[in-house]
């Protein structure tokens, strides 16, 4: 046996033609690079497993023996990185989030946001990343500890994407630097979570714009003395209120500096 390690660590120091081989480093890098690359895409084979089954079974359906058949691996693999299929579900979520909830940067607020919401608004309702999203906040109801998770881990970091337009508007000088910011986010999205997850009536790309439609209204609105009715040319809304074109052909918003 020592013979044979010999052998082979000179076979390793110089090929048949006498140049020298690879170094024990470079082996050792490859060897690690080719470890890691197949980790990774077992580590997403789970990821997707457990999207699909539970768009298929619902959360009841979800186990980890049914992931790791899905997935081609090992119970013990799933385990090493995860320790129920509510962590693996979270993981699932909080990846398809972070790449699809970004909000786009048209220099405009008011295409920045319709753009934003009316992608939010698909994601959560026609989506897997959805029904999983659905489905964590179903479990969370039961389970004090998975909420905080749940609230760290998605609610907190969507709050601070939600609000990107917001602050790239105000950099550009299109928002007053005292905005609210908080409470203009909860007027946005939340009636979308509401619909999504209390009445489940439609959220479509009408309702959308007319939230951003609203918040347009509030923030040209906010010059007018009390007293004071509507600006000239103002309009109805799909919800009731009148406005203006808050939104210039610059993205500019009728905001007075």
């Amino acid at each position: 046996m020592e013979q044979g390690r010999t052998t082979a660590g000179a076979a390793g120091a110089a090929g048949p033609s006498g140049a020298a081989g690879p170094s024990g480093a470079e082996r050792a890098a490859r060897h690690h690079g080719n470890r890691h690359g197949r980790s990774e895409q077992a580590r997403q084979a789970v990821l997707e497993a457990a999207d699909g089954l539970l768009v298929e079974k619902g959360f009841g359906g979800v186990t980890i023996e049914g992931i790791a058949t899905r997935a081609g691996v090992a119970k013990q693999t799933i385990y090493r990185w995860w320790k129920t299929k509510t962590d693996i579900l979270l993981d699932a979520f909080l990846q398809d989030a972070a790449e699809a909830l970004t909000p786009p940067d048209h220099g405009d607020l008011a295409l920045d946001l319709r753009s934003h919401l009316h992608q939010l608004a698909l994601f959560l309702t026609r989506s897997d990343a959805g029904a999983v999203f659905r489905a964590l906040i179903g479990h969370a109801q039961h389970d004090p500890a998975f909420a905080a998770v749940l609230r760290s881990g998605y609610l907190d970091e969507q709050r601070r994407r939600d609000r990107l337009p917001l602050e790239r508007a105000v950099r550009r000088g299109q928002l007053p630097v005292g905005l609210d910011m908080a409470a203009e986010i909860d007027r946005l999205v939340g009636p979308i979570y509401h619909r999504v997850l209390v009445t489940a009536e439609p959220v479509d790309q009408s309702f959308t714009d007319g939230l951003v439609d609203d918040l347009l209204l509030r923030l040209a609105d906010g010059a007018t003395q009390p007293g004071q009715g509507p600006r000239p040319g103002a309009r109805r809304t799909a919800h009731g209120a009148s406005r203006t074109s808050a939104s210039t052909g610059d993205g500019t918003c009728a905001v007075p500096g």
